[in-house]
């Protein structure tokens, strides 16, 4: 994975350089779904890849009837997936509106990721979908031991995908998620939930960065002294031992996983550790996520304070 050079602007497109996926996007915007079905069908295999791929696909399909024709036209399970995605993403965006529809879209969404499921029963991916919807209907399954806060949760689904993919990045995002205040959990309850599977985690794996998220989660810019919350030994441990152990797999990526790595150089800045966190957004080169930077104020603007901080190219430097 070579991300290319920062030239002058950012690219905050979640197609990153999977320029697969980019034209893909460009044709589903268009009303063609051909080589969204190939984007995804060399996927089959790389769980990761195809939950990314289907996930930024449905985000641009979910405005218009493509899923519904592709469906139609050509079930395949890439079809029935991005239905799927599509129809969680239109239940979420109804229950956040307290839309009256929201009860019925839901029930859909539920029924597309049961349909997505039967068509590819070693993709985790369905599965994955379902999870997402979990914050609206709040399970309450009891927690394993281990956690000090013991929050009840999905962890009868989360356990399931695991068993198709143990160490899959969305499903641990997701369930994390579940457990954000803003979702109707509680600060704690996400960091015990994060450090429990950031602890699981293999050492050179990017989901180490769970707690750093979690940590993002609960900014409160109210708090004092909350801007050197990273600096603090165990975050501030954190952020280098990411930086240590999966780093240098970064290079080996297809693509680059422009998220993780925000996370990353956003940690290691606060930490005081500038030398590190312009390694990592060097490895970014042009591209550029909205988190987590969106929680401290204009991404952009934050983007290119730290950048500048750092030494890096902004836009519109001469």
């Amino acid at each position: 994975m070579t991300a290319g050079l920062f030239e002058g602007q950012y690219v905050w497109h979640p197609a990153a350089d999977d320029r697969r996926l980019a034209r893909a996007c460009v044709d589903v915007r268009a009303g063609r779904f051909l080589s969204a079905q190939e984007a995804l069908e060399e996927t089959r295999e790389d769980f990761g890849l195809r939950a990314h791929r289907s996930l930024v696909l449905a985000s641009e399909a979910a405005d218009s009837d493509l899923a519904e024709r592709w469906l139609a036209e050509e079930p395949s399970p890439e079809a029935a997936l991005v239905w799927a995605r599509v129809a969680v993403l239109r239940a979420l965006r109804a229950a956040d509106d307290r839309d009256r529809h929201a009860l019925a879209l839901g029930r859909i969404a539920q029924a597309a990721c049961d349909r997505a499921a039967e068509r590819a029963p070693a993709d985790p991916t369905p599965w994955v979908a379902k999870l997402t919807l979990a914050r609206v209907h709040r399970p309450r399954d009891p927690a394993p031991r281990g956690l000090l806060t013991a929050p009840p949760g999905p962890w009868s689904l989360f356990a399931h995908i695991l068993r198709l993919d143990p160490w899959h990045r969305e499903a641990h995002h997701r369930f994390l998620a579940f457990f954000f205040a803003r979702h109707g959990g509680s600060a704690n309850a996400a960091w015990d939930v994060a450090a429990f599977l950031g602890q699981r985690a293999p050492e050179s794996s990017p989901l180490r960065l769970l707690s750093l998220v979690s940590l993002v989660e609960g900014y409160n810019a109210a708090s004092p002294l909350v801007n050197h919350t990273w600096e603090q030994p165990p975050w501030r441990a954190t952020a280098l031992g990411v930086y240590r152990n999966w780093m240098p797999h970064v290079a080996g990526y297809r693509f680059t996983p422009v998220l993780d790595l925000a996370y990353l150089a956003h940690a290691l800045f606060m930490a005081q550790c500038e030398g590190e966190a312009r390694a990592v957004l060097t490895a970014m080169g042009p591209y550029a996520s909205r988190m987590p930077w969106s929680v401290f104020g204009d991404p952009e603007e934050q983007l290119t304070r730290v950048r500048r901080l750092c030494g890096l190219p902004v836009p519109g430097a001469p």
